[in-house]
Order: C-alpha cells, then structure tokens, then sequence
C-alpha cells in the first residue's frame, strides 16, 4: 500500500505503473494510446469481449495497482482495439469500503491521466430508487451526489491537479449526447439520472433510500463517483452509464443481495457490449474528426 503521506513516493509508483502499462500498450497498439479507458463494475467484465485481439495484463504486474476482492471484479486491465479504435478494458475496481487510504480506489484514474488517455468511460452496477426505473435497465449518468463520506483528493494535491477542481459538469455533457444517440440508433432503452454514491459495503436501508429519493437520487451504487472526482481533477473527460440491478431497499420489500447483481448484469451484458463499444467507436471519431 501507498503511503499517503509521502506524496513524492505515490507520484513515483504512478510514474511507474504508466510506464509499465505504456509499454503494454505499445505492444499491442503500436506505439496508439487508447482514446478511451471503460472501467467495467460488477458483473460487467464481459465488457472486454468487445475488445479485439486483447493484450490481458493482471492488475498484480502493474506496480502499486491494487488488487479487487469483490466477486464480479477479475482484476486484470485489457487492451486492444473497439469498434477499430484503440482502446483499454479494467476488469474490476477497487472499492472505498475494501479498506485503505482513499486515493486507492483512483489510482489507476491517476495512472490513465498520466498515460494521456482523454476519456473515461465508467460502468457500474446500481440499484434503482427513482419509480418507473426497473431492473436490467440502463442509465446514463448526468449527474452525481457524493455521500460516501470520503474524497479521492484528500491530502496533498498529486501532480497538476487543482486544489479545489470543478464540478459543474463533471460528466461531460457531448460524450453524454454521443452515447444517448448511439442508445437510440441501436434500439437500446437508456435513461437518465442522477447517481448516488455511497460507502457501503452493507446495502441501504429503506428509511435511508427515501432519504436518498427526497434529495434527488434515481439510483445508488458504491463506486464510479471517486474516481469521477478524480478524473476531472486530473483533466479526464468522464461519461458513466449504470445497469440497474434491483430496486433499492424497501422499494418491493424483497432482501437484497450481491448474486442478484450479477445475475442481473449477466442478462443486461449484451446490451451492455453494444452500446458500449458503438459508443467508444464513435468517441474515437469525434475526437479524430
């Protein structure tokens, strides 16, 4: 684990889990560098079958990378080429309540900025709060409320990254225009919302997602939002798009649990796939245009 206060050694290890993954990348995509990164959250590690001819790097030959402990999360970085564009997949992500300085659960975000890679395309799973949202649904993020108590930026700043960075948009509002019309051209229902994050890892409690509905949330989940944080700090574009999994406590009575995330995620995927790597193809045509 990084040591949170020596900010010279953590700009070190991300230097150096750059270089290693740089060099991957070059062996794949000779000398490319991906045009975007999509982060694949539980049960959405399928995602990396979009990506062809993959190089499969393990999180453990990426130096200071952590490690997921969560069923659903492989732990492995995968790159290649979606929809002809250069791309790179991370099957699996690290969590704020697995434990450790926050800064954990962003240091590949840290490590894609010193990369150079200009988009984030983060999935995730979530469950629905809002009425009329449904399981195996999408949902586009357009906005996000951070309950988890905690934030990625804590501490000294790393790098270039602003001491206080600005949220207004923290999704970026064309890349979210790009993946709705892809939605569209493809037949696939994406709604849109606001995402709440929080620390976990228990589930809500029903007083506690009324709480959450009365402040505006559609659907709450346990990640995405630090590393959003993160990534506008360090000058990432974000978009963010959650499967929603089950409806949240309290909202049918029934108990709720991590096998049906992943079963949900598991009849969602293939839409999922498409919209995806439709949406990375023509992110990659944007910014070439």
């Amino acid at each position: 684990m990084i040591d949170p206060s020596d900010p010279a050694r953590r700009a070190e290890t991300i230097a150096d889990a750059a270089a290693t993954l740089r060099a991957r990348c070059d062996q794949r995509l000779g000398g490319a560098l991906p045009v975007a990164a999509v982060t694949m959250g539980s049960g959405l590690s399928g995602l990396a079958d979009e990506i062809v001819d993959p190089l499969v790097v393990p999180y453990g030959e990426i130096p200071g990378w952590p490690q997921p402990t969560v069923t659903g999360h492989a732990g492995r970085a995968v790159i290649g080429t979606v929809g002809g564009a250069p791309a790179i997949g991370l099957s699996g992500r690290v969590h704020l309540y697995e434990g450790g300085d926050p800064a954990r659960a962003v240091f590949y975000v840290r490590v894609l900025a010193a990369l150079g890679v200009p988009v984030l395309f983060l999935s995730n799973a979530a469950g629905a709060i809002r009425e009329g949202l449904e399981p195996g649904q999408l949902m586009l993020i357009r906005d996000h409320i951070n309950l988890t108590g905690q934030s990625p930026l804590t501490g000294i700043p790393v790098g270039d990254e602003p001491r206080f960075p600005d949220m207004t948009v923290a999704y970026d509002a064309k890349l979210r225009a790009t993946v709705s019309a892809t939605a569209a051209g493809l037949g696939i229902d994406l709604q849109e919302g606001v995402y709440v994050a929080v620390h976990g890892p228990s589930y809500e409690t029903p007083a506690e997602i009324r709480m959450l509905a009365t402040l505006g949330a559609d659907a709450v989940g346990m990640s995405t939002v630090p590393e959003v944080i993160a990534a506008r700090a360090a000058g990432i574009r974000c978009v963010a798009v959650s499967c929603l999994t089950n409806p949240a406590a309290g909202v049918t009575g029934a108990p709720l649990d991590h096998g049906e995330v992943l079963r949900t995620t598991r009849w969602v995927q293939a839409d999922f796939q498409r919209l995806v790597a439709a949406s990375v193809a023509r992110i990659a045509a944007d910014l070439a245009g």
